[in-house]
């Protein structure tokens, strides 16, 4: 197999090009974990110049895409994924709540529209969604569509006839995290397989709903392991339009809540890999930017991160606050994506 390590910028940009659809299952991946390895191993000034130039070829460097997350169901879920202050396995602050109403997420929806976000997601604390709550999201998703906003749910796993539900209420994107590697996950879960996170984004895909999914670095997992990670991602077929990236907010009375924090460059790195394998993705900016200074962001959106989640919440824990946003945005020379002359 070839090693990247020591290969030159441009052969590299040539390696990463490698977007074309598998023939069948059976054919190879196009990224091998080790592969992926190497690409973090690259000094760090070429890991960023290949991502950045990488970047250019897809998109416009200047430009971000803005995207706000409600919480319209929090608290009280069956899953014992231990970097979540949900989980009714553990004693966090979080209170368990209601479905929201419809009226509520609404209203968020157009204060999220006026503050420039394009894309209004809506997350719900659930193993998976019951019967009795589709009628209800389902509208959710029409009324935030009405406003002209794209729209994406995460609701926990997700069965064929649900996804095809929530495709017909016109809803285009899902949000399904796999969070880590494969090797790694029974370290973090154990209530749901790494196989139903696959099935569940199987089930989107073939309705046509466009895949949102990602993972969290920072729960004292390897370097090896965020590169079977972004892998496992690059490697599904297509890969995801939108790829969240989490560094990882430690929740006190979680298992992970006295985690060590992931050195900032290493994250740098995780965000170029991850536009490196996936050209044409949105890379997004999610949980852990409230600890993150402005510096360290400019460097992400550098190695190709172009999206963030926009406000000043992310589910249940702290997002830095919208005009702190606009304010480096424009110190960046940054476009808000669909904004008035962009």
């Amino acid at each position: 197999m070839t090693t990247i390590a020591n290969v030159s910028p441009e052969a590299l940009r040539a390696t990463a090009r490698r977007t074309e659809p598998r023939t069948s299952p059976q054919t190879a991946a196009r990224w091998q974990v080790a592969e992926v390895e190497a690409l973090f191993d690259l000094p760090f000034m070429d890991l960023i110049h290949s991502a950045q130039s990488i970047h250019r070829e897809h998109f416009d460097p200047n430009q971000i895409q803005l995207s706000t997350l409600l919480s319209i169901k929090t608290g009280g879920c069956a899953e014992d994924c231990g970097y979540c202050s949900q989980s009714a396995h553990f004693d966090t602050e979080v209170k368990a709540s209601k479905l929201m109403a419809i009226d509520e997420v609404r209203e968020a929806a157009l204060a999220a529209r006026s503050q420039g976000a394009s894309r209004f997601c809506m997350g719900a604390a659930w193993r998976s969604p019951k019967e009795r709550d589709m009628e209800r999201i389902t509208e959710m998703v029409r009324e935030v569509k009405a406003l002209g906003m794209e729209t994406c749910m995460t609701l926990g796993m997700l069965d064929a006839d649900q996804a095809s539900t929530l495709k017909d209420a016109g809803l285009d994107y899902y949000n399904h995290n796999l969070d880590t590697a494969p090797e790694y996950y029974g370290s973090v879960i154990t209530t749901r397989t790494y196989q139903d996170r696959l099935d569940t984004l199987g089930h989107v895909r073939q309705a046509g709903i466009n895949v949102c999914a990602g993972g969290i670095v920072g729960m004292g997992e390897t370097r090896s392991h965020r590169a079977g990670l972004i892998a496992e991602l690059a490697n599904l077929e297509p890969y995801p339009e939108s790829v969240p990236i989490n560094n990882l907010v430690p929740v006190a009375g979680t298992p992970l809540g006295n985690s060590e924090r992931l050195d900032p460059f290493e994250f740098v790195r995780t965000i170029a890999v991850a536009r490196i394998t996936m050209p044409k993705t949105r890379v997004r900016l999610s949980a852990g930017r409230e600890e993150m200074d402005d510096a360290l962001q400019a460097l992400c959106f550098l190695a190709g991160a172009n999206s963030i989640f926009y406000g000043d919440r992310l589910l249940t824990t702290p997002n830095p606050t919208s005009q702190r946003d606009l304010r480096l945005l424009e110190r960046l020379d940054m476009r808000i994506e669909g904004a008035s002359g962009a």
